[in-house]
């Protein structure tokens, strides 16, 4: 089936990490062009490399989201090598975990400001593109944590958040042809979930709540992404897909 992505250009943060990287080569898979934006230079070259061994045209920009000049200047680099951004992914974002009483400050803040502060900057760095060519797809990674975790006051907030800014920047930018959407994962298998000691326990635990009978895997939210930023979803704005087997 056509997406019609083929010659869209998507701009991923957090594009070198295992979630960025896999929704950065399916919507290559789509004859998309992906633009892949993190703050780790080994992960990036890596990550780019695996890109263009697979085929995609593909770019690497190092920039920190929380840096308004450096989200600009990825941003530009962007439209100088492929002329137009038309999909936006704001998939930066990490957890810091800890009870509030015992949360550190500063780890309350970083996690805020990647996830909000990031999905501002870059939203706003691409709006004005795509307002001015009636078209932009803007999908932000949020959680099943937006509803609450004990032990992530912050993650599950700026989780939260970000499915309110879905929502806000839906109704703003859908009278020009833009629409917003937003994703929320459940658990993910990935390398950094597999090496946790209670691994094991996680997953046996899911195969017991969760209707679908296992974990996610990476892929399950970049085929999510690809629908979102495909043709086929154009009449979908400001809604929050739950990619979590059932469990919500």
């Amino acid at each position: 089936m056509d997406l019609g992505l083929k010659d869209r250009t998507a701009f991923i943060t957090g594009g070198a990490g295992t979630l960025g990287l896999a929704i950065a080569q399916r919507l290559a898979q789509e004859h998309a062009n992906v633009v892949i934006c993190d703050t780790n230079d080994e992960a990036l070259s890596g990550a780019l490399a695996a890109l263009e061994a697979a085929g995609a045209r593909a770019l690497a920009c190092r920039a920190d989201v929380t840096s308004r000049e450096e989200v600009g200047a990825a941003v530009d680099r962007a439209r100088a090598r492929f002329g137009h951004i038309d999909i936006l992914v704001n998939n930066a974002g990490f957890a810091r975990d800890a009870y509030l009483t015992k949360m550190k400050e500063e780890d309350w803040h970083a996690v805020l400001d990647v996830t909000l502060q990031g999905a501002f900057h870059c939203s706003r760095a691409v709006l004005p593109g795509m307002m001015q060519n009636k078209f932009g797809r803007i999908i932000n990674i949020a959680s099943r944590a937006h509803r609450g975790n004990p032990g992530q006051t912050n993650y599950s907030a700026a989780k939260a958040g970000l499915i309110g800014f879905t929502r806000s920047l839906a109704l703003e930018s859908g009278k020009f042809g833009i629409t917003a959407n937003a994703i929320a994962p459940g658990v993910i298998s990935t390398p950094r979930m597999r090496q946790r000691p209670d691994y094991h326990e996680l997953t046996e635990r899911a195969k017991q709540n969760t209707p679908v009978a296992r974990l996610g895997e990476p892929e399950d939210v970049a085929s999510a992404v690809a629908f979102l930023a495909s043709s086929l979803a154009g009449f979908i704005t400001g809604e929050t897909l739950h990619v979590t087997g059932g469990r919500s």
